[in-house]
């Protein structure tokens, strides 16, 4: 069995109607000053200002910093550490999607250590102790609340920069299923099988130990057979939950196991087209699955299994599991061809050698090179 090494830093409070506990969770990490991280989406929503209230109530004195954009870039974080020397708060805390969340820590490094965001690209590279954070996902989709890891886009190159350090990890993940219950269909279908994404390839990277395909087996058991419930059924409270749940563990497997070949594959199309990160890996996942079959047939099939697919054929699991995905994709309206979503078939060598830069993909349990990934682009084409 393959030794691991597992700290949990992130506790886990999770339940409908959870977020009114917000300032009771806040106050053992900070005395009174407390800076929120949103977007205008979530503050409309409503959800930005129960937070706000929940900390006020507490006895903070709350700033708020509304302007995080979708795919976060250093331009977004650059305000906020600007916002945040301006209030000096001694407490972040994150309301929305991945977005909001990445933009939190992503303040946190640049505030709390200095420099800027490529600094940080990498892993462990804080020296310095950084503001507690609380993180309040309204989506299930990233998991980014139970990651250490923030991922920040370089406004100039496009490049998405992955940066990680213990230190960033969210001292609090607060999940209320009740505030997912907004998210728009197209919103709750790319999150969601953006999870679905997550716990597919974190169950067979070549960093998966017991414990994170334990997180990666169970994410995939709660957001499989819920993914079409929450887009048919939106106000499907249980629901809801299994997603908002299978999201956050599916988070914890990426903390101790990545990612593999459908990101780095995925990220390219994000940078250089515009697609929305879920909907990108939608378009990826089946063909790594495939290609990634010859050497995880078993792992693949007990995921196959878990849905009642597949047969004691090695490959016919492969294959069904692939089929799947193709099938959970078009339920949720997703592209299903890069074709589709604006790529153009002679941009493919350059997205290869982009995809081939990824760190992701090195994770990827069969190995993968820009001839390999444009031939998976190209089968996706």
């Amino acid at each position: 069995m393959k030794p691991f090494d597992f700290e949990p830093r992130t506790r886990i409070v999770f339940g409908a109607g959870s977020l009114a506990r917000l300032g009771e969770l806040a106050r053992p990490l900070a005395p009174r000053r407390a800076l929120v991280v949103s977007d205008p989406g979530v503050v409309g929503a409503g959800h930005t200002a129960r937070a706000i209230a929940s900390l006020e109530e507490a006895g903070f004195d709350v700033a708020l910093f509304d302007a995080v954009h979708e795919n976060p870039t250093t331009r977004d974080v650059e305000a906020g550490r600007r916002e945040a020397l301006r209030f000096q708060p001694e407490l972040l805390v994150a309301v929305g999607g991945g977005s909001s969340m990445d933009c939190a820590k992503g303040i946190n490094f640049v505030y709390s250590n200095g420099g800027q965001m490529k600094d940080y690209w990498g892993v462990g590279k804080a020296t310095s102790p950084m503001l507690p954070m609380i993180a309040v996902p309204t989506t299930a989709g990233t998991g980014s609340e139970t990651q250490s890891f923030a991922l920040i886009s370089d406004a100039d190159t496009h490049v998405k920069m992955a940066c990680g350090d213990p230190k960033a990890a969210c001292a609090v993940a607060l999940l209320d299923p009740e505030l997912t219950m907004t998210q728009p269909p197209a919103v709750t279908a790319v999150t969601g099988y953006d999870a679905i994404a997550h716990a597919i390839e974190t169950f067979v990277t070549t960093r998966r130990t017991p414990l994170s395909q334990m997180w990666s087996r169970e994410a995939w058991r709660l957001l499989a057979p819920h993914f079409e419930v929450v887009l048919t059924q939106p106000d499907n409270l249980e629901a809801r939950a299994a997603m908002q749940l299978g999201a956050s563990y599916a988070g914890m497997a990426i903390e101790n196991s990545m990612l593999g070949a459908a990101h780095a594959l995925a990220n390219p199309l994000t940078a250089r087209y515009g697609v929305i990160h879920g909907q990108a890996v939608a378009l990826t996942l089946p063909a790594v699955v495939r290609y990634n079959g010859s050497v995880c047939s078993a792992s693949y099939r007990l995921l196959a299994t878990d849905l009642g697919l597949g047969d004691d054929s090695p490959a016919a699991s492969v294959e069904a599991l692939a089929g799947e995905l193709e099938r959970l994709r078009s339920s949720a309206g997703l592209a299903g061809r890069l074709r589709d979503v604006g790529v153009d078939e002679s941009a493919l060598e350059e997205l290869a050698a982009e995809a081939a830069r990824q760190w992701t993909g090195t994770f990827n349990p069969r190995p993968v090179d820009a001839e390999r990934l444009l031939e998976l682009y190209r089968q996706c084409w």
